[in-house]
């Protein structure tokens, strides 16, 4: 009798014919043994006949017990009917079962896009394939195309499974164009959320459209191309108003009027991918200029008040005011070229579309630094021009630890700063920063960089990249 039939909800199932069965057997014994002692009590030999039978019966229950001692009646351990007992109650393990149980190895996380027929059953045979390779899939996102769909997975592999099987299963099931790299625990956020989450930053910052877009994308080159450039000269290409993609390159009309290019030349991007970077440039075009109005009240070492705080465009003419006050040595040494041009440069520099800037103020509210962190595709600048009168005052270490902390925080790898070989100043700025510097020196021309995290390394599958950890490896990655 199976579990089912035996117990419900927990408890023994106590059957009514089971019962009417043993009454039915009671009163028939009854009757039997009534009539058997009024035949053998009338009989010439009944009261030997009664012995006879009760010297029987004492036999056979004898034999009984015997028998029910040495051979036991009861039920199978696994068909007792008996309320199953809970997680709490029950006891460990058998030992013998943990010890035949596999150790199980620490899995693995990878992201991994695949194109399939779009036919019934072809991702069917995707999932099969990866079951076979005991292969978890955590989430699944599907982008239809002019023929086919390409599948982005999240996985879960076990333990020593290489990259490489994974794509070879995937391939075999019909999958093509695969790519795949490893994961991490931010690739767990579902797409929804994670797309809600950027497009509230975006909402509070503009200088987040190029953090929001990069997150959005993956592993991409980001470049926003000014209507007209600072320096003077042709601009971009223009672009509709609706955009355009071309396999791996997508430009968007940017806010401003210029032009927004993303690039990621390992992998295509995708109409879906094209439709959600667009509806961001849009989010941020309809909302405006915005800058996040939060300052912070600081004491120098002398005793000085000064005030750091976020600026934009609208701070032009009190930065131009800035550089009345500085000498043509500093300007010299800040922007590389004639003095007199200094002043062209500030409306890109100021704009949050290209960065964030950081500006000093007194407590009578002139400006007399300013620092930018500046979005140049992969790689990010740092730059500082502080007032002659400020100097050596710890001004420019103060913006520029704030420019490095707001550079890990958009997971930025790494900032670099390009000044002049004699600026000694800049130099001790950077070193104060207590991270690992490459110095490139040509022609005068001094190109400071500062590794903020380890660098990213392939592994031997197409696509995959997994991060350094240790100090050691960070280090020793870049020894030249």
């Amino acid at each position: 009798m199976s579990d089912v039939t035996r117990a419900k909800h927990g408890r023994p199932v106590h059957h009514w014919r089971r019962d009417i069965i043993e009454l039915a057997a009671l009163f028939t014994a009854v009757a039997v043994a009534d009539a058997v002692a009024n035949l053998v009590g009338h009989g010439p030999d009944g009261p030997e006949l009664l012995l006879v039978s009760a010297a029987v019966l004492v036999a056979t229950a004898g034999f009984h017990t015997w028998w029910a001692r040495r051979h036991g009646h009861a039920p199978p351990k696994g068909d007792t009917g008996a309320r199953p007992r809970s997680e709490k109650q029950a006891g460990p393990p058998d030992q013998s079962r943990d010890a035949a149980a596999p150790v199980a190895e620490e899995g693995a996380l990878w992201r991994m896009r695949t194109t399939v027929k779009d036919e019934p059953g072809s991702l069917a045979a995707l999932c099969t394939a990866l079951a076979e390779l005991r292969v978890d899939i955590l989430s699944l996102q599907t982008h239809p195309l002019a023929e086919g769909t390409v599948d982005e997975f999240l996985l879960r592999s076990p333990g020593g499974l290489a990259a490489a099987e994974i794509t070879r299963a995937v391939s075999v099931a019909g999958g093509t164009g695969t790519w795949i790299e490893r994961a991490d625990a931010h690739d767990l956020v579902d797409a929804p959320t994670r797309v809600l989450g950027l497009a509230t930053r975006t909402a509070l910052d503009a200088a987040e459209l190029p953090l929001a877009l990069r997150q959005l994308l993956g592993r991409c080159t980001i470049r926003s191309l000014p209507a007209v450039p600072a320096g003077g000269g042709r601009g971009p290409e223009p672009v509709p108003v609706e955009g355009a993609l071309e396999d791996t390159v997508m430009r968007l009309r940017a806010p401003e009027g210029g032009v927004i290019t993303v690039e990621r030349p390992y992998l295509p991007f995708t109409p879906t991918e094209f439709a959600r970077a667009r509806a961001l440039v849009e989010l941020d075009a309809r909302l405006g200029s915005r800058v996040p109005r939060s300052q912070d009240v600081l004491t120098l070492p002398e005793g000085n008040d000064i005030t750091v705080r976020r600026v934009d465009t609208g701070d032009l003419a009190a930065a131009k005011e800035m550089h009345e006050r500085c000498s043509a040595g500093t300007l010299r040494m800040r922007y590389h070229g004639p003095v007199g041009d200094a002043d062209r440069y500030l409306n890109h520099l100021l704009s949050p579309r290209f960065g964030r800037t950081l500006a000093v103020q007194t407590a009578s509210g002139r400006i007399v630094g300013l620092g930018h962190l500046l979005w140049d595709g992969d790689e990010t600048e740092v730059a500082l021009l502080v007032e002659d009168a400020w100097q050596r005052r710890g001004v420019g270490s103060e913006l520029l630890r704030r420019l490095v902390g707001m550079a890990i925080e958009a997971d930025c790898e790494s900032v670099y700063a390009v000044t002049q070989s004699s600026n000694t100043g800049m130099v001790a700025a950077m070193r104060g920063l207590g991270v690992p510097l490459d110095y490139q020196i040509e022609e005068g021309t001094l190109v400071i960089t500062a590794r903020l995290a380890p660098p990213v390394e392939p592994e031997g599958a197409v696509g995959v990249t997994e991060r350094l950890s240790s100090a050691g490896e960070w280090r020793s990655a870049e020894a030249p």
